[in-house]
């Protein structure tokens, strides 16, 4: 009976092993497994990435991040990953942030500002190398990052809040693009649904719809507030339905919501548009394959995370702080009266 000059180990592979079942020195291991520093012949290398696959070797990850001073790893914190246009975020942040070299550690904070500095918190004891924050509020307290030397980006933040750099979009001017739009189709009673924040702070969306409709002569229309949910959008939608004077086109500050109040439409036997106009924000996948198509406010979310990582562990990294405003573009589809 002949064996293999080599024996597969039966406990965790380590690199040893690897280097023996290669042929090859643990430091040449070490260099393909890092990419460097030294340069390795490609027969070579193909000779350790066989046995890495053969072996089923996976490098120590913690041993790697105290050996660089990195653990190749962001995190980023949201309010809900459930909203698609956080999911979207999230994950072109993670694209980009690959692109480099890094993983990704995604956490939700559920709207609570308790729950977003327990998330804070579990990430700079984690010693990630960077964390986004799409906060819920304007100023958030970022103590335990500071005192981690931690640096960070705060995303979807229409302000340039004093510490921080910052990515996000012009609010006021995305809303006064969709009010202008629905002015355009004749209608002179505009409602808002507009989303509750932690902080009670004044919403940009708010303000470009204010300051349209009183720029074109108009009344204020009315105005409801709910969370940020299909099922705050619906209730919405039936109390909008109730008023006396009710309006004849809602723009609500997000698809989510948005979706919430075609429902309520479609349940009281309204047709959207002609009985009443939907115009949206944020342009996630959703509001394309609702019914009828929303016409919305896209922010644009690739371009969004390309800056935050560019500025939070790409080419930007260390520089002064930045507040990158991007501009929203109008996606113009069915719920409009557009056709």
């Amino acid at each position: 009976m002949t064996t293999s000059a080599v024996q597969t180990p039966r406990g965790p592979v380590t690199r040893k092993d690897v280097a023996r079942y290669a042929g090859v020195s643990t430091a040449v291991v070490s260099y393909v497994v890092n990419g460097g520093p030294k340069n390795v012949a490609p027969a070579t290398e193909a000779k350790v990435r066989d046995a890495i696959r053969i072996l089923g070797y996976r490098p120590n990850a913690a041993a790697r991040a105290l050996k660089l001073g990195s653990s190749e790893t962001v995190g980023v914190i949201v309010p809900d990953n459930t909203n698609p246009f956080f999911s979207q975020l999230a994950h072109a942040v993670e694209d980009a942030a690959a692109e480099l070299g890094y993983g990704m550690v995604l956490t939700n904070s559920g709207g609570s500002l308790a729950k977003e500095r327990q998330n804070i918190r579990n990430l700079a004891a984690r010693q990630v190398d960077g964390v986004f924050l799409a906060s819920c509020v304007f100023d958030p307290d970022l103590t335990d990052l500071e005192a981690s030397e931690i640096p960070s980006v705060l995303l979807n933040n229409a302000g340039s809040p004093p510490g921080f750099t910052s990515v996000g979009v012009d609010l006021e001017a995305g809303a006064r693009a969709a009010v202008e739009h629905l002015i355009g189709h004749g209608h002179t009673n505009i409602g808002l649904a507009i989303g509750t924040n932690t902080g009670n702070q004044l919403d940009g969306r708010e303000v470009g719809w204010l300051r349209t409709l009183r720029d074109a002569g108009l009344p204020d229309g009315p105005m409801l507030h709910s969370p940020f949910t299909r099922p705050g959008g619906y209730e919405v939608g039936k109390r909008f339905l109730a008023m006396a004077n009710r309006p004849t086109a809602i723009f609500a500050s997000n698809d989510m919501q948005a979706i919430g109040i075609l429902r309520a439409l479609h349940e009281a036997g309204l047709n959207v548009p002609d009985d009443m106009a939907v115009v949206s924000f944020d342009g996630s996948l959703d509001s394309e394959y609702s019914w009828p198509a929303l016409t919305t406010v896209a922010q644009p979310v690739e371009a969004m995370a390309e800056a935050a990582v560019r500025a939070l562990v790409g080419e930007g990294r260390g520089e002064a702080l930045q507040h990158s405003i991007l501009p929203t573009e109008l996606i113009v589809r069915q719920s409009c009266g557009c056709k």
